[in-house]
C-alpha cells in the first residue's frame, strides 16, 4: 500500500467516533523500515481554529485500516 492510498482515508477516533483528520505523512524507522507513526492534519471544519497543530498517531494505536476509514484508539 502506498502513502497516497492512506492519505485518501479519514482518520476516525474509535473512542468518540469523531473524525480526527487526514494522514499527511508517516514517520519510518530508518533501521527497520517499519512505520512508527502517522502525521495527521486535523479536520478543518467551519468552527476550527487557525494554526491547528498536526497530530502524530503511533502505529500501535491503529485499530483497523478499512477501505475508506482508518480507526484509531486515541485519547486526548
Amino acid at each position: 500500500m502506498n502513502l497516497s492510498e492512506f492519505q485518501n482515508k479519514d482518520v476516525v477516533n474509535m473512542n468518540d467516533g469523531k473524525k480526527i483528520g487526514n494522514i499527511m505523512d508517516c514517520i519510518i524507522d530508518p533501521k527497520t523500515g517499519n512505520i512508527l507513526s502517522f502525521v495527521v492534519e486535523p479536520f478543518k471544519g467551519v468552527f476550527s481554529f487557525k494554526g491547528s497543530q498536526r497530530v502524530e498517531i503511533e502505529f500501535k494505536n491503529i485499530i483497523r485500516i478499512g477501505e475508506d476509514v482508518i480507526l484509531i484508539d486515541y485519547k486526548v
